[in-house]
């Protein structure tokens, strides 16, 4: 079966972004750059594929990402209204009215339950979680897979990267790589 993974970049205090959706603050290393970009090739928004050498890269390990409002809205801000064009896109928000755009489907009801339908499907290829938080926090029951790049940062404030409620839930650190600017990557599989 598919996995949902969590594929997110957070600060020593466990922010995705600062209070602006800021993300410039986080240390990024040319050795981790280049390994980013040769493992997971797909979650390389489609726009800047080309200019970090990515253009006709294939997808490695995702063939669909899910995102909520706040992962989309810098695209749309920019004009960009299908940012994974390489992958199936599904936007997940409730008060966005529509996405002109038949590449991005637009989704108000349950994520929980589009989650169920796309791990159900066959495939070889898993599921990118996009963000953000809220959304993360939303599909906790449904993510199988974290794979945190914990930067050693402090934000103090901003987007965490789960919201909602208390609901502890074991995973497993199974595997690490670090990099010279002092990040990390961890993967953590979900408990059984």
């Amino acid at each position: 079966m598919r996995k949902l993974v969590y594929y997110v970049g957070v600060s020593i205090d466990g922010y995705i972004a600062g209070p602006g959706e800021e993300i410039d603050f986080y240390p990024v290393s040319d050795d981790m750059a280049a390994w980013m970009n040769e493992r997971y090739p797909e979650v390389i928004p489609t726009h800047i594929r080309a200019h970090v050498g990515l253009a006709d890269a294939p997808s490695k390990r995702f063939d669909t990402v899910v995102m909520g409002l706040g992962t989309y809205r810098p695209a749309l801000d920019v004009g960009i209204t299908s940012p994974y064009a390489h992958l199936r896109q599904y936007v997940v928000s409730s008060t966005l009215e529509k996405i002109d755009d038949p590449s991005v489907e637009l989704v108000s009801g349950d994520p929980v339950g589009l989650v169920r339908e796309l791990k159900a499907e066959s495939s070889d290829k898993d599921i990118y979680l996009a963000g953000g938080g809220k959304l993360a926090g939303a599909l906790l029951p449904e993510i199988d897979e974290l794979i945190i790049k914990w930067y050693p940062v402090v934000a103090g404030a901003g987007i965490p990267a789960f919201q909602g409620g208390f609901d502890p839930t074991l995973f497993t650190p199974v595997q690490r790589e670090s990099f010279s600017n002092g990040a990390q990557v961890t993967w953590f599989q979900r408990a059984a």
